[in-house]
């Protein structure tokens, strides 16, 4: 008789199961889908602009309302799964985002359209804490960080395909109401999830710390597909039953709290702030005098997905190196370089005249270089780190938190960027998104906590 986790981490030799594979995948589609929604929003914003003559600070509000939802349902639903189970959350928020996504298509004014998306948030915000929990529960510690991560990665995927649906639907129906099709394109795959979702078992670890031996064994049996003969374990902590808040910021959690919540934080107020408004910076900087808003927002989509490809090279970097080089140093090396490339950016479209090859190569280079290096640090391992350093009992009320943490910083500048981007100009608001990413390292440093290649029963 053995552990759980001594079960799981016999792979290798042993070939991850099929409902392994099953639950990977599954939980990589709602990072596929958060990313898609976040940054199609970007495209259709100018679109939805024209159809409702939006002001500065209500396309402000369209582009912070899935965000918002993110926050409140990132805080909401990882209580939620630490206390009724990682599925039921994991089924019901995928079912949730179908339902408002179908809504926002066919929106018919903006308080419409924000509530719709601010729902579409919710239930993306579910998924952040619960997509982490179900992987790394269920996948041996050699490798958890690559497969955490690369389900991650389908954040990008999606952000590159949101970028390309909205290219692609533009396309074909070039009018001002094109952004209602981007929207509903993403119902079927929604549908097709949710009830691929339903037939997953739930999380041996989770039962184990609420008592219930014999159906996590049952459970574990279905994940590894093998007989499993578990010994007698309760969780450590597992007494304490109640999930409060409080319990993130006493002395016993106080640090990991701090490591998961603020760098997260720190690096949302840039990665949202810049990805989901490239296509307007670049739209602004490259097609001032261009009269037509259709082909204006084309050549910004395309700039904007060829910049949003080194997401997932900075990803896929990051995947190889994770479990090699750790957590923590990926993360403080990767906050300095979004600074760096962020400094480049608005030092180019600050000094070089307009029109100039190199105003153009400086500023492309530079959003290059901070969407490669977000992914190979911050945005990946901020995500890895909040689902590992707390212990299973608070796991999702832990990641849970600090993805809600995050997101207040990812609705400020959702909100706050373009109002400030005309008060105070483009170039002046890139270098305090410099200065952020390099507090975030230095945070990273001071509160550092490196959980690679550790049992998740012994974090």
């Amino acid at each position: 008789m053995k552990s759980l986790q001594s079960y799981i981490d016999e792979t290798p030799p042993r070939p991850l199961s099929l409902m392994q594979w099953r639950i990977w995948i599954l939980a990589a589609t709602g990072k596929f889908f958060e990313g898609m929604v976040i940054f199609l929003t970007g495209v259709a914003i100018p679109l939805i602009e024209q159809d409702f003559n939006l002001a500065s600070a209500l396309k402000g509000s369209v582009a912070a309302a899935t965000l918002l939802g993110i926050l409140v349902g990132a805080s909401l639903f990882g209580n939620l799964a630490d206390r009724l189970g990682r599925k039921l959350v994991f089924v019901s928020e995928m079912a949730i985002f179908t339902v408002f996504v179908s809504l926002t298509a066919i929106a018919w004014n903006i308080p419409s359209l924000i509530f719709f998306l601010f729902c579409v948030g919710v239930a993306l915000g579910a998924d952040y804490p619960t997509a982490h929990l179900i992987i790394s529960e269920s996948i041996p510690s050699s490798f958890r960080g690559r497969m955490v991560l690369g389900a991650f990665a389908f954040q990008s995927i999606g952000s590159l395909g949101g970028v390309l649906i909205g290219l692609l639907v533009l396309r074909i129906n070039p009018e001002v109401g094109a952004w209602h099709w981007m929207y509903a394109s993403l119902v079927i795959p929604g549908i097709i999830v949710f009830l691929l979702r339903t037939g997953i078992p739930e999380s041996a670890h989770w039962l184990i710390s609420h008592n219930r031996q014999e159906d996590a064994q049952r459970s574990a049996k279905v994940l590894l597909q093998r007989p499993v003969e578990l010994a007698d374990l309760v969780e450590r902590i597992g007494q304490q039953r109640k999930q409060k808040y409080k319990l993130l910021f006493s002395p016993r959690y106080l640090r990991a709290t701090i490591l998961a919540a603020v760098p997260w934080f720190l690096q949302d107020l840039a990665t949202y702030g810049i990805g989901i408004f490239t296509p307007t910076i670049l739209a602004t900087l490259f097609t001032k005098t261009q009269p037509n808003f259709i082909f204006k927002d084309m050549v910004a989509a395309e700039g904007s997905g060829a910049i949003d490809l080194f997401l997932l090279i900075g990803f896929l970097a990051s995947i190889l190196l994770i479990d090699k080089v750790g957590r923590i140093p990926l993360q403080i090396v990767g906050f300095i370089g979004c600074g760096l490339g962020l400094g480049i950016a608005s030092l180019a479209a600050e000094t070089i005249p307009e029109g100039h090859q190199l105003k153009v190569f400086l500023i492309f280079g530079g959003f290059i270089i901070f969407n490669f290096m977000t992914n190979l640090g911050p945005n990946a391992m901020t995500y890895v780190l909040a689902g590992e350093i707390f212990p299973v009992q608070i796991r999702g009320l832990g990641a849970g938190f600090a993805a809600s943490f995050a997101k207040v910083g990812a609705v400020t500048t959702a909100f706050f960027f373009p109002i400030l981007r005309e008060q105070i100009g483009t170039s002046n608001l890139l270098h305090g998104l410099v200065i952020t990413s390099l507090f975030g390292a230095l945070v990273t440093f001071i509160f550092r906590i490196e959980p690679n290649g550790k049992s998740l029963e012994n974090v």
